[in-house]
């Protein structure tokens, strides 16, 4: 009997051949829209010290006309005011080079950063030179950026542990047109993957087109009664479920017939061929994250 992955990839879309063919006139790429702007990038580590307890360490890079800059918060309750809070706009501040040390509810937490050779790309995440790691009760937790190696090497010498940390999620934010450009990465070493979500087609009956790698995964056609769905993907091996909601594109305040401000979400989730369930409320998400899922989400604000 087969296992069940190999079941569900037979009806999954397969994304596997990076030599489909690339954008065309069909695909309703327009090459004169110009992509959203990312404006906010959101990670959450689960991290685990050697006496089994579980910390997870959460970091946001921001950007906006005004500001450019990174904080970081730890535990599970998202109200909890973020103890490390960097300007990374170098043209107001800096000092992009140091170490902090803090305490988090009995634990003790050093956090040691070097931005000030950082090169980022339109996005407000460093791309290369930096490196940003954070020790948990002296055990190395996660650990950021090219430059990281040496600097967390001379870290070892003084007999710190490398705790157990994994990326549960990761959140990005964008603002601007309907035509949002980004890469992830699904697995731990996995290869990064090309990502465009474009809604366009003009009219009362615009069109929602995915694609992965230049090609279509999903493409749906009067959206304003297929706001939600899903569709289930063969990536790298692993089955992703990507689901959407543009409901408050047509429908929230102000948007009118779509012409407004409006927010969509679209989550690609990992799973395995075991798991049934595709759609999960946040309070369900928090209750997976003990598994080693990943949950990637693109927040597109949808403002011209």
């Amino acid at each position: 009997m087969r296992d069940l992955t190999s079941c569900f990839s037979e009806y999954a879309v397969q994304i596997s051949d990076t030599s489909c063919s690339t954008y065309s006139a069909n695909s309703c790429i327009s090459p004169n829209l110009t992509p959203s702007v990312q404006n906010a990038v959101t990670s959450l580590y689960k991290t685990t010290l050697s006496n089994h307890k579980q910390i997870p360490v959460t970091l946001t890079w921001t950007r906006n006309t005004l500001s450019q800059g990174l904080t970081i918060s730890f535990g599970d309750d998202q109200s909890t005011p973020a103890l490390f809070k960097l300007t990374t706009n170098s043209r107001i501040f800096r000092k992009l080079k140091g170490a902090k040390t803090l305490d988090f509810h009995t634990t003790a937490i050093e956090i040691f950063y070097d931005l000030s050779a950082a090169r980022y790309d339109s996005g407000p995440e460093p791309i290369d030179g930096f490196y940003l790691f954070i020790a948990l009760d002296s055990e190395l937790g996660p650990i950021l950026g090219d430059a990281a190696p040496e600097a967390y090497f001379r870290r070892l010498k003084s007999g710190a542990r490398i705790a157990q940390f994994s990326l549960v999620s990761r959140q990005e934010h964008f603002s601007g047109n309907t035509l949002y450009s980004t890469k992830a990465r699904f697995h731990e070493g996995g290869a990064p993957h090309e990502i465009v979500i474009q809604c366009g087609g003009g009219g009362e009956q615009p069109v929602l087109s995915v694609f992965i790698d230049k090609k279509t995964v999903i493409r749906v056609k009067r959206l304003q009664w297929n706001f939600r769905g899903n569709q289930t993907i063969f990536l790298d091996g692993l089955l992703v479920d990507l689901m959407w909601d543009v409901y408050d594109w047509f429908c929230s305040p102000g948007s009118g017939s779509g012409s407004g401000p409006g927010y969509a979400v679209f989550m690609f989730r990992t799973r395995s061929g075991m798991d049934s369930r595709l759609w999960l409320e946040e309070k369900m998400m928090r209750k997976d994250q003990d598994k080693h899922d990943f949950s990637f989400f693109i927040f597109a604000c949808k403002n011209l």
